[in-house]
């Protein structure tokens, strides 16, 4: 998006979505890891990942499961760019990208259906890459800007 192009986020909306979500009474669904289902994510700050239509939804892999209700996940795309934090993997013969920078905890409240499980090759290549560029090795530290 350029500078000069003003989108406004709907935070409204999604904050009465997120209220309906978080008093869900419902049991957690069942899941695991390489499961990919549809999560509201929501509408987020800045560069963070969005969620699409009336939902807030996009598909999202199970990469760790802590317990029914809480997961380590990583949003999908299907937008292919040239870039170390989009890994690109194919789900039902599809070119789709694992956004490594938008890794993060959700709660199992946000999940609505799964569409998938990632094969047990590419989730291992998805582990590895993520240990081998994301977390190490360690970049050097630069001096803070503020």
């Amino acid at each position: 998006m350029m500078n000069n192009d003003i989108y406004e986020k709907d935070f409204d909306s999604w904050n009465l979505k997120k209220k309906n979500i978080n008093n869900k009474v419902s049991l957690p669904p069942l899941f695991k890891e390489r499961d990919i289902w549809w999560l509201s994510v929501g509408t987020n700050v800045g560069f963070e990942e969005d969620g699409k239509h009336e939902n807030f939804v996009r598909p999202v892999l199970v990469l760790k499961k802590f317990n029914r209700m809480l997961f380590l996940g990583i949003p999908l795309s299907k937008q292919i760019k040239d870039n170390i934090y989009y890994f690109k993997i194919t789900l039902k013969e599809q070119n789709v990208s694992v956004l490594m920078s938008q890794i993060r905890v959700f709660s199992s409240k946000r999940m609505w259906n799964k569409t998938g499980e990632l094969d047990s090759k590419d989730y291992i290549r998805v582990i590895d890459y993520l240990r081998n560029v994301v977390f190490l090795p360690l970049s050097q530290k630069r001096k803070s800007r503020g």
